[in-house]
């Protein structure tokens, strides 16, 4: 069980366990985190400015309420969940346990569904550098501005502009499939809060409606912001990991927790490669 010290604006995590602050900031689920020159790490999430840094061994929050962390940041961090406990049913398998002793600082980070759907709409057939300027130029050109940055911007703000209105942020064709998703999410044609509590398959059939949206991104999008922690994106290291080890498919005792088993064998592939 962490605990939890709130104390000058700032918040005290001691007791944590399974939580890397670059595995999980920097292993590419989120987009707008970033290190300072003390090496912090600095975003905006949810419309909220943090800065988190590790110190004796406890993870400091610094810039939130005791409020904000009740109603948002402890879910944002998956903080309720034991990781431990994870990791022990996944590791039934040899070669996931030992993408887990790897990669085991890595945390789901529950993301602002409309913000999850759109960063990975812009991530398609990208690189990291570049998905994270062209958020950049989104969030400074279409968000407000608040302390330490801007806000990601809404989709009911988008869904009044044309692909055209983007050419700032240098999308390219991704313009297109960013205007049709704000439009879908700002009608209430697709109902982003509804599909956490919908099973999988229907969760991904209504995200790929959009424009461009296929089973990818919707899986990211249903991982990272819509809490279906059993969706399991592939890109082309995982789909090289699944023929390499696990025979084209992911073991039984992953299947539950297939988008936590998805990060560790992301970033153990790509450090034993």
């Amino acid at each position: 069980m962490n605990d939890v010290i709130f104390e000058n604006n700032r918040i005290i995590i001691d007791n944590v366990s399974h939580f890397d602050l670059a595995q999980t900031l920097d292993c590419g689920q989120a987009f707008r985190w970033k290190q300072d020159e003390k090496g912090h790490w600095c975003g905006i999430a949810a419309g909220q400015f943090a800065r988190l840094y590790t110190e004796n061994g406890k993870i400091i929050i610094e810039n939130i309420s005791k409020e904000s962390f009740k109603n948002f940041w402890e879910n944002y961090f998956d903080l309720k969940r034991d990781y431990g406990e994870v990791i022990a049913e996944i590791s039934e398998n040899e070669k996931i346990a030992a993408a887990a002793k790897m990669a085991g600082g890595i945390r789901i980070l529950n993301q602002e569904p409309w913000e999850a759907l759109c960063s990975f709409i812009i991530s398609q057939n990208n690189n990291i550098p570049r998905i994270k300027g062209i958020i950049d130029r989104l969030c400074e050109n279409f968000g407000e501005k608040i302390y330490g940055g801007y806000t990601f911007p809404t989709a009911e703000k988008l869904s009044k502009m044309q692909a055209e209105d983007l050419a700032v942020i240098r999308s390219g064709f991704r313009a297109k499939y960013i205007i049709d998703a704000a439009k879908k999410v700002a009608s209430g044609e697709i109902d982003l809060e509804a599909l956490k509590n919908t099973d999988s398959e229907t969760a991904a059939a209504s995200l790929m409606t959009i424009k461009g949206v296929g089973p990818k991104v919707a899986d990211c999008a249903m991982l990272y912001g819509l809490s279906h922690i059993e969706a399991f994106p592939k890109d082309v290291w995982i789909k090289r990991a699944l023929a390499e080890y696990f025979d084209g498919s992911l073991p039984d005792c992953a299947k539950k927790y297939a988008g936590i088993a998805q990060q560790y064998i992301f970033y153990y592939i790509r450090q034993t490669s």
